[in-house]
């Protein structure tokens, strides 16, 4: 049964049961897993990975959809709410999704430091941002996102998805992209702070940049970039993940 969706939620519903292998195999489902889906919709997803996985947590920001979901399997349980409000299930190894687009960035990024048993991420996302996640420097999709899942995270898979397996078909391209946990730099959570400050102005040095977030003095800042090699006029898109690891090291 589907039902209209809520714009205001970036709904768009699976309804082509096809693309479910193509999940299932991209997230390395095992038996063991515990399973957090956020955005279950209509449970499409819900129940393929009930049937495969130890557990699903389910988290769902729209109450009207309870009447979908309250025929899942026992291994599931579903909580209504805001995913980026609410305390999410820390036994979690991987996350799989069909990730509401209004949400799909914070909830990754939150969740490489906030879920650190997640291991493995399978999450369906408009086409531009599933290339963010890996660009590289220099190119325009490269950018905070980028350098932050690149730091804890290598690709394991990619596959465009087209418009026609949802309900309704949202006008823009999507893809399936899944990632492994590979390691998690020593201050991860000072590097978040110094990454999100140097693409806070763009357009901006990344001196200009880090002082203008409130992070560091200019002066610091080019003394920082100096002691990694770099020029004092140098922007965010130009260094590469690891650069930013030493570039909050020799803020510290």
């Amino acid at each position: 049964m589907l039902r209209p969706v809520k714009k205001e939620y970036g709904q768009h519903f699976l309804a082509d049961a096809n693309i479910l292998g193509v999940i299932g195999r991209l997230a390395e489902l095992d038996a063991a897993d515990v399973v957090l889906e956020i955005g279950p919709g209509q449970g499409v997803l819900t129940r393929y990975l009930a049937e495969r996985v130890a557990h699903v947590h389910a988290v769902e920001i729209d109450r009207e959809l309870e009447p979908l979901l309250g025929d899942l399997a026992a291994n599931v349980d579903v909580t209504f709410g805001d995913a980026l409000a609410l305390p999410l299930p820390q036994d979690a190894t991987k996350l799989v999704s069909n990730l509401p687009y209004n949400v799909a960035t914070p909830i990754v990024v939150e969740s490489l430091d906030g879920l650190p048993n997640v291991a493995l991420w399978c999450v369906m996302v408009q086409r531009e941002v599933a290339d963010r996640f890996f660009a590289e420097p220099g190119t325009k999709a490269y950018g905070a996102v980028s350098v932050l899942v690149q730091l804890v995270c290598e690709r394991t898979g990619f596959h465009p998805v087209s418009r026609t397996v949802f309900r309704p078909p949202p006008n823009v391209d999507s893809a399936l992209v899944a990632f492994r946990r590979a390691a998690m730099p020593d201050g991860y959570t000072r590097v978040k702070k110094v990454v999100a400050a140097s693409f806070a102005h763009r357009r901006k040095t990344l001196p200009n940049s880090l002082e203008l977030a409130g992070v560091a003095p200019r002066a610091a800042g080019a003394a920082a970039l100096a002691a990694i090699g770099r020029e004092a006029s140098s922007r965010a898109e130009a260094l590469a993940p690891a650069e930013f690891v030493a570039l909050a090291e020799a803020l510290a």
